[in-house]
């Protein structure tokens, strides 16, 4: 029980690591709470402070991610609980979606999904991959790249016979994510969502 709860507490923290306000504040740049979609997310920050504050916000949200798997492998190796990675996956997730560090107000966790999911489950990680890639293509929308890649996931995850906890943990944070991707889904609805390499007019 003492594992369990740490591994939250822990997945949780790293989670919650505004890595987007910090990286921007470092830089001088534009905070993204204040700018563009007002998320903290890889995607904003790019948009409103550059590449380079973007690419590295990016590296380091997913970073997040693997660490709070890494942590709860190495709980779960002292213990003997193997489901403590799919609990510590969805706190990650969870932690940067509401970060109490910025009042509660997240990313939509994508970067972190990927970066729990690409140990979690390597496989159809690297579908949703190929899903993100071949969809932001053809559409230029990442939104809706981000929200098929995270469906692909617990899909893949089911298809390719991982455990029960791993798939209701990946269906979950796929189902958060599209949550968090509700106005997107409306302005794709109203032909408003911004194209990737096209400026909002």
């Amino acid at each position: 029980m003492i594992a369990f709860f740490l591994v939250i507490l822990v997945g949780g923290f790293l989670g919650a690591i505004p890595f987007g306000v910090v990286i921007t504040r470092l830089f001088g740049a534009e905070d993204p709470r204040k700018s563009g979609s007002g998320n903290i997310g890889a995607t904003n920050v790019l948009r409103t402070s550059g590449w380079k504050s973007g690419v590295l916000t990016l590296l380091l949200d997913v970073l997040k991610g693997i660490a709070a798997i890494l942590f709860a492998r190495y709980v779960a190796s002292r213990v003997s609980a193997p489901a403590l990675e799919p609990i510590a996956a969805l706190a990650a997730v969870l932690g940067h979606m509401y970060s109490p560090f910025t009042g509660f107000r997240g990313g939509k966790g994508v970067a972190t999904g990927l970066g729990v999911f690409a140990l979690l489950t390597p496989g159809p990680t690297a579908l949703a991959a190929l899903v993100f890639i071949l969809v932001v293509a053809v559409t230029r929308y990442v939104s809706l790249g981000s929200m098929l890649a995270a469906t692909a996931v617990p899909l893949a995850s089911f298809w390719m016979n991982y455990s029960t906890a791993v798939c209701t943990s990946s269906a979950l944070i796929s189902l958060l994510v599209i949550w968090k991707h509700q106005d997107n889904i409306g302005r794709l609805m109203r032909g408003e969502e911004n194209r990737i390499g096209r400026k909002k007019e």
